[in-house]
């Protein structure tokens, strides 16, 4: 199984795709792990993008892309893999349509987590997390229920910020549900509910997409 999935900002993707990787026994690569082995290992490339993120720009695409092809080297990907947080953009995405016709493995799926915008700034502006640990939770507590810790609001989960983060993802993300429904591989499903309802749909609209 190839897979990549999509979604806003608060749509849950990282939790399922914890829970998908783990149905289907392939490595859960995200653009954020990607980076943080890259500049721990001090690799080529993450000398490039520290470059950029040390003045304070964006890593361009190029550094992004070399780096996600060459994790797709990894021996873990040789039965599939899931794509959590690439390609953000459709310049992204036919780079990664590209190296994978090279392989000729393409994508199986495009899996889209489809919320509302209320909802996920309801859903975020109610979480809070612990300075301590570091803990997330939902809701209004009082403090941590593992280490005890006070429990803060992020700036990042101020509805604000919140607003912001869903146009910048209209403006750059989005487009890609286009791409990937006009190559037949778009999926989409509710992101509302219980976690496992939702990765029993993903998993039922897979099974479907591919039978």
């Amino acid at each position: 199984m190839r897979l990549i999935l999509v979604g806003p900002p608060g749509a849950g993707k990282g939790t399922q795709a914890v829970h998908l990787a783990q149905h289907y026994s392939i490595p859960h690569i995200s653009t954020g792990d990607i980076f943080r082995a890259n500049l721990k290992e001090g690799t080529p490339l993450g000398l490039q993008a520290k470059g950029y993120m040390d003045k304070g720009e964006l890593v361009p695409d190029s550094v992004t892309n070399a780096m996600v092809k060459d994790r797709l080297t990894h021996a873990d990907t040789a039965n599939g893999f899931l794509l959590d947080g690439f390609p953000r953009n459709v310049a992204q995405a036919e780079v990664l349509r590209a190296v994978l016709a090279e392989k000729k493995t393409p994508i199986d799926a495009a899996l889209e987590l489809s919320i509302e915008n209320a909802e996920i700034i309801k859903r975020l502006s109610s979480r809070r997390t612990c300075r301590g640990c570091g803990k997330v939770f939902p809701g209004q507590l009082d403090k941590c229920d593992s280490c005890g810790g006070e429990l803060y609001q992020r700036d990042d989960d101020k509805e604000e910020v919140i607003a912001r983060r869903l146009e910048v993802y209209a403006e750059q993300t989005a487009p890609i549900i286009a791409f990937y429904r006009t190559e037949g591989l778009l999926i989409t499903i509710p992101a509302v509910g219980e976690v496992s309802e939702i990765t029993g749909s993903a998993i039922r609209a897979l099974s479907q997409k591919l039978s």
